[in-house]
């Protein structure tokens, strides 16, 4: 039985968009440039901060994102980066006893933001907060732990399937993958996601339906 669901965060509940664009404005590139090469990087099943090293060879990221920081154009999310679905499904779920969880790789001030935005859940944690970070064994491990269930009892939603699909399932959690992003689009076909997915939707709001049957 299902009685938690967790979600991954990046194009799972909100949207990329702001990210890159941002990161676009700080490498002095064009931001469809960047949107180019996150999809090379996506094809070859690549990390999608590679796309940042193809821009410039020999960049510390985390180094760049702190200057980012203290320069006043860090991470920022609000209500406009949210999908639909999200508020509607995550509340659903609520409403009918399912524990709902979001954790994700994002930083610990990506945390605070989510947090901020008051969305209809149980608990919000991300990498940063936790010291762990997917597709690690030890990421779904706290996950199982801070659920407080057993690992069949949760399922991990993600768009991701390196990150999200395989290895949540590798750890004994129930999987759904997401069509929704550059990576759930791309390798929502692919053999190792359809093995490794217990299910696949294209809506958070399918999710509904799952837990009625």
């Amino acid at each position: 039985m299902i009685r938690t669901i967790a979600f991954d965060v990046g194009e799972t509940l909100v949207k990329d968009d702001r990210y890159w664009a941002a990161w676009a404005d700080w490498l002095h590139v064009p931001r469809h440039t960047v949107s180019a090469l996150v999809g090379a990087v996506v094809a070859r099943g690549q990390d999608n901060a590679d796309a940042l090293r193809l821009i410039q060879p020999g960049i510390d990221v985390a180094a760049a994102y702190r200057s980012r920081e203290e320069a006043g154009r860090g991470e920022h999310l609000d209500e406009t980066d949210v999908y639909e679905d999200v508020r509607p499904a995550l509340a659903a779920l609520r409403e009918a006893g399912t524990r709902v969880i979001i954790a994700g790789n994002q930083t610990a001030k990506v945390g605070e933001l989510l947090r901020a935005l008051d969305l209809p859940a149980d608990m919000i944690a991300t990498s940063g907060e936790w010291g762990v970070a997917k597709p690690t064994t030890a990421f779904f491990e706290r996950l199982i732990a801070e659920a407080g269930g057993s690992a069949e009892d949760i399922l991990y939603v993600g768009d991701h399937p390196q990150n999200d699909t395989i290895p949540a399932r590798a750890a004994g959690l129930r999987t759904a993958h997401l069509r929704r992003g550059p990576w759930g689009y791309l390798w929502a076909e692919d053999p190792s996601v359809t093995a490794a997915a217990d299910y696949r939707i294209d809506s958070l709001m399918d999710l509904v339906t799952i837990i009625g049957d």
